[in-house]
């Protein structure tokens, strides 16, 4: 490697949702199979879905996944700069896993930005000084020019260490030879200058059908393909956000790009092992944080999950699930005006199964004080669980262990609320009134027993005769599809080509193509 220091890459996209984080998670396991000791690494991440590291940190989902991608322990190193929206175009900054306040885009763009610039460097030094080689993930696309001149996570972070770039585009968008050469076309000659190649993504066909654009697309840029990726079904990672809105709905209904992808496998999927299905209805809730805390119950042979934002779509459902959010108040007040917060209350007073986590946990309490998040002072709860909430300034991030329904379970703690539990059985850090449960705790049903256990409950008091498979688990399905995230590349990739470019970086010679920067 260069210097004594550990080789490096930045993948970059034509877009959001190219494809960069599941190259970066594939070109890390890749690497770590071949006996590289490797990092993933963002330099600044916008995401509702985090993580707490060991040492208490709090980092994107998506980079968490990539450290166990690498087979390495998830640092605060690894995304020094987290945004998590809060709405009214304002972000919570977190900033080496710690909260430091909250910014407009203006804010940001506008001077704090440039100030993180030196701490994010110095994270990526740190990790080319202690790893063979650091996959870097950009975010968005590296042309978005308006943004060039703070710019902490594409081509300025390429620009200061040096690294060289490989641009992802999604073909099954299509139009991806214009955002190849487009994306090219606006960076400045010194940016350029570190690009040295695009790898298509989600390619389906005959590639030899491809390849006489990609000669065409050489010819006009001086650059090569490093791979064509091809489509593959249920192939997926922890998602930074997965909550969008397709074209024509109204802003106010959430959507689904949500996609359980981090558990649904191409393989046919498993039948219950019981006579029935259990129904599981995730309430859509604004700002939804950490929604991948559903992804183990899909997991599960006969779990039937959807997202769901309307009371008869909880009719027929043996499971609600309340999530977590950004947003406490503003999902109460949702969840009312919805008239989900009624058709939750029958289901209590029924006795049929609710489960809340986090933000969802402190809406089903009885009151709550926020001069915090919301600073909406005091507001009532749904009322379903005999918990007070009052939001502190600091943020709790924990990793528990304990146990419930006589198994071990392991968690992670995102919030600012501080529940006083009043009453009820104790579940976890929260509690149980009937069919009715709550806790703070994300991850929880990633924890294979716990999750059987809890599964029987459910189905118990739903009438149902579903068995939880005896058999499935969890981790061992996340490892499964970041194996075949490694063999994607490994398969598909000029894995050579890339591996020269980690250890020596851009060619020297790449040709300029106009205009250039404006």
């Amino acid at each position: 490697m260069r210097g004594g220091k550990g080789g490096g890459l930045l993948v970059a996209g034509t877009t959001s949702d190219a494809g960069k984080s599941v190259v970066t998670a594939g070109i890390c396991r890749w690497l770590v199979r071949k006996g590289l000791k490797v990092a993933p690494f963002k330099g600044q991440n916008m995401s509702l879905n985090s993580f707490v590291t060991r040492e208490g940190a709090e980092i994107g989902r998506a980079q968490a996944m990539q450290a166990q991608a690498a087979r390495v322990e998830p640092t605060a190193l690894m995304n020094p700069v987290l945004l998590k929206p809060g709405g009214d175009r304002s972000s919570q900054v977190v900033l080496m896993g710690k909260p430091v306040g909250e910014l407009s885009a203006r804010g940001y763009h506008g001077g704090r930005q440039k100030e993180l610039f030196e701490p994010v460097m110095a994270c990526l030094e740190e990790l080319r000084n202690t790893y063979d080689a650091v996959i870097c993930e950009g975010a968005g696309s590296p042309a978005e020019i308006n943004l060039r001149r703070t710019d902490i996570v594409n081509m300025g972070v390429a620009r200061a260490a040096k690294l060289p770039v490989v641009v992802v585009g999604d073909i099954d968008r299509g139009g991806v030879f214009a955002q190849f050469f487009g994306t090219t076309a606006l960076l400045s000659p010194e940016d350029q200058s570190l690009v040295a190649g695009y790898l298509v993504n989600k390619f389906r066909g005959d590639v030899s059908l491809l390849e006489p654009g990609l000669d065409m697309l050489y010819g006009l840029t001086g650059r090569r393909t490093f791979g064509v990726l091809p489509y593959a079904h249920g192939l997926g990672i922890d998602e930074e956000d997965g909550m969008g809105v397709p074209p024509g709905r109204a802003k106010s209904r959430p959507w689904g790009r949500v996609s359980l992808r981090g558990t649904v496998r191409e393989s046919v999927v498993a039948p219950p092992v019981g006579a029935d299905v259990l129904r599981v209805a995730v309430c859509a809730v604004p700002l939804m944080s950490n929604f991948t805390d559903v992804d183990a119950l899909a997991a599960e042979p006969g779990v039937v999950v959807r997202f769901v934002d309307r009371p008869e779509e909880l009719v027929d459902a043996d499971l609600v699930v309340v999530p977590g959010t950004r947003g406490t108040v503003k999902a109460l007040a949702w969840l009312r005006e919805r008239g989900l917060a009624d058709a939750l209350a029958r289901r209590a007073a029924e006795g049929r199964p609710v489960l809340g986590i986090c933000g969802g946990f402190q809406a089903l309490g009885e009151r709550i004080e926020d001069e915090v998040e919301s600073k909406a002072g005091v507001v009532d709860g749904l009322g379903l669980l005999p918990v007070r909430v009052r939001f502190g300034v600091e943020k709790t991030l924990a990793r528990p262990v304990g146990e419930a329904l006589g198994e071990r379970v392991e968690g992670y703690e995102i919030h600012h609320g501080v529940a006083d539990v009043r009453g009820g059985t104790p579940f976890l850090d929260g509690c149980r009134v009937g069919s009715v449960w709550g806790t703070h705790w994300h991850g929880s049903l990633e924890s294979d027993g716990f999750r059987r256990a809890f599964l029987r409950e459910v189905a118990a008091a739903a009438g149902r005769r579903f068995v939880p498979a005896p058999d499935t688990s969890f981790g061992a399905l996340r490892e499964e599809q970041l194996d075949r995230l490694g063999d994607l590349i490994e398969e598909h990739a000029d894995t050579d080509a890339l591996l020269r470019l980690i250890e020596e970086g851009a060619p020297a010679g790449l040709p300029f193509v106009p205009p250039g920067a404006p």
